[in-house]
């Protein structure tokens, strides 16, 4: 027995929302005060909350981070750390 999507289809963008989420992180606003122009704050916040508990934003930062790496001619994966005191 094969199992459908179900369910309505999402109102959002997902890009949409990432997007958003990242808008809230580089400027430091509130939820509430994100601008118009994204989706409802409160939608934003159920997608991030909901991401975050599913352990998917450390996903799209590490994805993030390898798709930068290579972009710039570097692996992926870093083959070495440095750390300072």
């Amino acid at each position: 027995m094969g199992r459908g999507p179900g369910g309505r289809p999402e109102e959002y963008c997902h890009r949409d929302i990432l997007d958003a989420i990242r808008y809230v992180v580089d400027n430091g606003v509130k939820w509430p005060a994100l601008p118009a122009d994204y989706p409802p704050w409160k939608a934003v916040h159920l997608f991030f909350t909901r991401w975050h508990k599913q352990g998917l934003t450390g996903e799209f930062h590490d994805r993030l981070r390898a798709a930068m790496r290579e972009a710039v001619g570097r692996d992926a994966e870093s083959t070495a750390g440095v750390i300072d005191s």
